[in-house]
């Protein structure tokens, strides 16, 4: 017998099975039917130490599956080795001989692989189709019971179909037909269809039930990963089917954009408009012939040709439009609801408005805790005992203080003008009259102090006709009351009047809208940031609102009442003090709320552009204006002002300003809010100019670099005080006034020689009288030849003090011999007085 018959047949490629495995039948409605093939698992018997364990029944042998590897090759015969070889050629075919047994091999096994794998391949395809018949034949058999069981007679027992399947035909048969009146068999347990494995899974030759606890994450994970592939797995798969069979990626077509260009731009943000790259730009730029960067400015034409080239749509902005205009904002009739009146307090300084409006407070019947209570214009609600809410404003009434007071009368709807009794109309009195008449505000007069003996209201309300203020005591239709801010009198009878002359008024606004607010004042608190105290308009500010107000923007971080206390909103006619602006705006300015950050920071930075142009036009622009500054005589007077608030800021620039005149004039460096720091000293020190502090003080660096370079530091918390001594400094700078007294006039009549070079003058003396020692003009045809002194002074050649009017003398002037006849000689005195500003 040959080899080949004595080798067993060959069994198709597969995993021998570690468990014994039987069939269980399944049946389904509709007549489907379905084989499992469960696994039957031997039980894990557990023994204490030093027993041994049952024996286990010996299972059936199962047939020896037949080796898949084919035979082993015959290894190549290996070549006789050289007669002569050097021991060094010996290692070197050895190790050649080693490295082409080692490539043979893994060649054999790679065909080994291969075939097998395309082996299980055919198998798995061959399954898959037996399966497809098997769910057909299943399909058929269900339909045609179905059509058995709609003609089949109803009967109570049982018509058997013989089973097929004991007779060795390959095609299952269908199984028992049982009637609607019998119940339904016992289908078999889920959990057994649960341990059926995967067709075709692959065990790996270990058991699983060793791998450590199943979870269901775990089983899910690897049913997953056997099933599916990734997302990003049939991404790549399907790019580089198109690299390979369609070549590069189609071009995505271009998206047109609508770009809106104002007036002038960056080429950076024009290219983040129209979504392009700002190189792209720049080089396009360049081919027409315009060295550029990203972030130099163009115009709008060029901005145009850019969009055009790129192939969007231009839409032409001005740069008025993206300013916010709310003028023409105005609210419907039916949106408007009642609001508290705005009630600001006016008058001459120490008249009492503080004291007024303090005492007012003490009447609020909310009152807490008197936090927020700010020292500039104060913004303040009280609530009556009608539930009434007022809102009070109290400016300064110093003058330097216009333009806070100014704002004042402009947010506000109600004046209360504060006249002291024993004192009377002052020039700050005055001042609020016309601001109110200015305004067009009603006003109601409170005389206060009424309480002093000395005290007479008919003599106020008398004064009070000379600025056109009639009372309604003198027939008028101005509303007055007399009050004592001390003693409490009177103020129930105001807030009455105030209450009337806002029904009168008929004062409303939209709440359900975004806020409008004007800025009362602001400031640099050290713990908070910039802190504004603002007076909302119309609409209602929110915690979190986006606005903008002067050139700055910002988020609503915290609202804070005038008691001290946040609240979450606030209403029409409410003062709240707002936390989370950019900087530190400007007092009277008005703040906004928009849409969104990006708006508010474009209308901010919008502003602050046209803020810098307005200043940079200001400045001397041309070579001609710089030097007609230079040649002229005007002194500068550096400074630098640094208060606790805006207002201050602004009062105490505006009244240094009218410290100057044709001789000096003041400049300030700088001017801003809050504390003396380093970059303030370090400016001052290089322009040798004092700082001034308005109730701030310098930090502590700032105070070691105030040491060192020797910085003049002033301190005020009066702006009287500060005027007066930066007056004074300014007229000391000056030096003091000389002022020129005429003595006489004199015509030369002769000239004569006197010594070797100097000349002697015949004078016939007009006015006056001429002195000796005095100075003196001699000019000629009215312009001056020479300013000099009188040397010597003769009288029929005796030297004489003085020569009156109607005599003749002869002169000899100092430093100068340029005298002809008919020249005229002034001769004057000088008087030499202490500055004043």
């Amino acid at each position: 017998m040959s080899d080949e018959e004595t080798k067993p047949a060959r069994k198709p490629l597969g995993l021998k099975r570690s468990v014994d495995a039987g069939e269980v039948k399944q049946t389904f409605s509709h007549g489907r039917t379905n084989k499992v093939a469960v696994e039957v698992k031997r039980r894990r018997k557990l023994v204490k130490p030093g027993e041994a364990p049952a024996p286990e029944p010996t299972p059936e042998p199962a047939p020896e599956p037949a080796p898949v590897a084919e035979a082993p090759k015959k290894a190549a015969p290996k070549k006789p080795a050289p007669a002569a070889e050097t021991p060094q050629e010996r290692v070197a075919r050895l190790q050649r001989e080693a490295e082409e047994e080692r490539l043979r091999l893994a060649e054999e096994a790679r065909k080994r692989d291969d075939k097998a794998a395309k082996k299980a391949a055919e198998d798995e395809k061959k399954r898959a189709e037996e399966n497809r018949k098997a769910e057909e034949e299943a399909e058929k058999r269900a339909v045609d019971e179905a059509k058995v069981e709609a003609e089949a007679p109803a009967a109570d027992d049982a018509v058997e179909v013989p089973d097929q399947a004991d007779e060795g035909t390959p095609t299952p048969a269908p199984r028992k037909f049982t009637p609607v009146a019998r119940p339904e068999p016992k289908r078999p347990e889920k959990k057994k269809k649960e341990e059926k494995p995967a067709r075709g899974a692959p065990t790996g030759g270990k058991d699983k039930r060793r791998s450590g606890k199943l979870t269901v994450t775990r089983a899910l994970n690897e049913d997953e990963g056997r099933r599916a592939r990734s997302l990003a797995a049939l991404k790549r798969a399907r790019e580089k089917e198109r690299r390979l069979h369609g070549g590069p990626a189609a071009p995505r077509e271009k998206q047109v954009r609508d770009v809106v260009v104002p007036e002038a731009i960056t080429v950076q943000e024009l290219a983040n408009r129209m979504a392009e790259k700002g190189a792209d730009l720049v080089k396009a730029l360049f081919n027409m012939g315009m060295m550029v960067t990203v972030n130099q400015t163009i115009d709008q034409d060029t901005a145009e040709l850019l969009v055009e080239e790129f192939g969007h749509n231009i839409t032409r902005v001005s740069e008025s439009d993206v300013d916010i205009d709310t003028s023409e904002d105005q609210d419907p009739e039916e949106t408007l609801k009642a609001r508290p009146p705005v009630v600001t307090i006016m008058g001459h300084v120490d008249h009492g408005k503080t004291s007024l409006l303090d005492a007012l407070r003490g009447t609020d019947v909310t009152k807490g805790e008197a936090g927020g209570i700010t020292q500039h214009i104060g913004a303040y609600q009280i609530q009556t005992k009608d539930k009434h809410k007022i809102t009070f404003l109290d400016t300064p009434g110093h003058e330097a203080f216009t333009e806070m007071r100014a704002r004042g009368a402009n947010v506000t709807d109600i004046v209360v003008l504060v006249v002291a009794a024993d004192d009377g109309i002052m020039p700050q009195t005055i001042e609020a009259i016309n601001h109110t008449k200015a305004a067009g505000v009603p006003m109601i007069v409170a005389i206060n102090k009424i309480d002093k003996p000395e005290a007479n209201p008919d003599n106020i309300r008398n004064r009070l006709l000379e600025h056109e203020v009639i009372v309604e005591k003198m027939s008028g239709d101005v509303q007055d009351v007399e009050v004592s801010a001390k003693a409490g009198t009177g103020l129930d009878e105001l807030i009455e009047k105030i209450l009337l002359q806002a029904e009168l008024l008929e004062l409303k606004a939209r709440p359900d809208r975004d806020a409008e607010a004007t800025v009362i004042e602001a400031q640099l608190d050290k713990g908070r940031g910039p802190v504004a105290t603002v007076l909302v308009t119309r609409g209602t500010l929110k915690r979190g609102d986006t606005f903008v107000v002067g050139t700055e923007s910002g988020r609503v971080r915290a609202l804070i009442d005038d008691k001290g206390k946040q609240v979450k909103e606030a209403g029409p006619s409410t003062p709240v003090e707002v936390l989370g602006l950019g900087g530190v705006p400007g007092a009277g300015d008005q703040m906004t709320v928009v849409e969104n950050e990006q708006r508010a920071r474009e209308v901010a930075a919008y502003r602050q552009e046209k803020a810098t142009e307005k200043r940079t036009a200001l400045a001397p622009t041309s070579f001609d204006t710089m030097f007609n500054n230079l040649a002229s005589n005007v002194i500068e007077f550096p400074l630098l002002v640094k208060a606790d608030v805006q207002g201050s800021v602004e009062a105490i620039t505006t009244a240094l300003h009218n410290l100057s005149n044709d001789d000096i004039k003041v400049r300030v460096l700088h001017a801003g809010v809050g504390a003396i720091t380093e970059s303030d000293v370090t400016l001052a020190a290089a322009s040798n100019a004092p700082i001034i502090g308005f109730n701030v003080r310098p930090n502590a660096k700032a105070r070691d670099l105030v040491k060192r370079d020797g910085v003049e530091m002033k301190y005020y918390d009066v702006i009287y005080h500060l005027t007066e001594e930066i007056a004074k400094e300014m007229a000391g700078e000056l030096g003091p006034e000389r002022i020129e007294h005429v003595v006489g006039r004199a015509e030369v009549k002769q000239v004569f020689p006197a010594g070797k070079k100097d000349k002697a003058a015949g004078l016939l003396v007009l006015e006056g009288a001429i002195r000796k020692g005095l100075h003196a003009r001699l000019t000629r045809e009215d312009v001056i030849v020479s300013a000099t002194t009188i040397a010597s002074l003769r009288r029929f050649k005796d030297d004489v003090d003085e020569v009156r009017a109607g005599l003749e003398c002869g002169v000899v002037l100092e430093d100068t011999n340029d005298i002809k006849p008919g020249d005229n000689l002034e001769v004057f005195e000088v008087e030499e007085r202490e500055r004043t500003l």
